[in-house]
């Protein structure tokens, strides 16, 4: 067998990079939570149904009522038409463990991607700060403006304007967009942790928004790595 060429080699290698607009992260991360907000609807009346069935065989005891849902504007900026089914609290967890779950593959295909030609970690900081630049520039185009820590393995970063909530607003006010924005942070929170454990430090990653587009989150590490 003829041996491949060493360019055609090098270029599998090291593929050449594929450059996509800014704005696509932005776009994606709109459609996603509508389209799990939706799907996440969906399994819940098919969780519903199942359990009248059961109420009504005698199976199981009737639930107690739940307060009615509030629908989605469909003028705000982080909603479309396509998004007026409107979840309850248990709809939008799920929504919430599936976006993490997505999050945490990306996060870790980006770890691997970003690590390939580095040395191994030596210690939390040094993950944190990798986190704080390398990660932070690949997805969101900017560093973390602020990192604190107390040296026993909480570590928290702040983002002055995070681009996953920079352009969140609602017709119904400040506070609804914060309502909306939580939702939104859920994604980059599983990019962080999928980075996180694809490196090897296992841990929590708990976003907190305050004031748009202001982002923090809050990273626990165990005290032994």
């Amino acid at each position: 067998m003829q041996a491949a060429p060493a360019s055609a080699l090098s270029v599998l290698a090291d593929p050449p990079a594929r450059m996509v607009d800014s704005a696509v992260m932005d776009y994606l991360l709109i459609e996603v939570v509508n389209a799990l907000r939706v799907s996440s609807a969906v399994a819940s009346a098919r969780a519903k149904k199942i359990e009248c069935d059961m109420v009504e065989a005698g199976l199981v005891l009737p639930p107690a009522p739940a307060p009615p849902a509030k629908q989605h504007n469909p003028r705000d900026s982080a909603s479309n038409t396509s998004s007026k089914v409107s979840g309850s609290g248990d709809e939008d967890e799920g929504v919430r463990s599936r976006l993490e779950a997505i999050g945490m593959h990306v996060g870790g295909n980006f770890a691997e991607r970003l690590c390939r030609d580095r040395p191994l970690f030596s210690d939390s900081l040094d993950v944190i700060k990798f986190v704080c630049k390398d990660l932070w520039v690949s997805c969101w185009d900017k560093q973390v403006d602020n990192l604190r820590t107390n040296h026993r393995g909480v570590y928290v970063l702040q983002d002055n304007a995070f681009k996953p909530i920079a352009r969140i607003s609602s017709w119904e006010g400040r506070q609804e967009a914060l309502k909306q924005a939580k939702l939104y942070v859920v994604l980059p929170a599983g990019i962080i942790r999928g980075a996180l454990s694809r490196i090897g430090f296992h841990g929590t990653v708990v976003p907190e928004i305050t004031t748009l587009p202001q982002c923090t989150f809050q990273i626990k590490l165990p005290k032994n790595t």
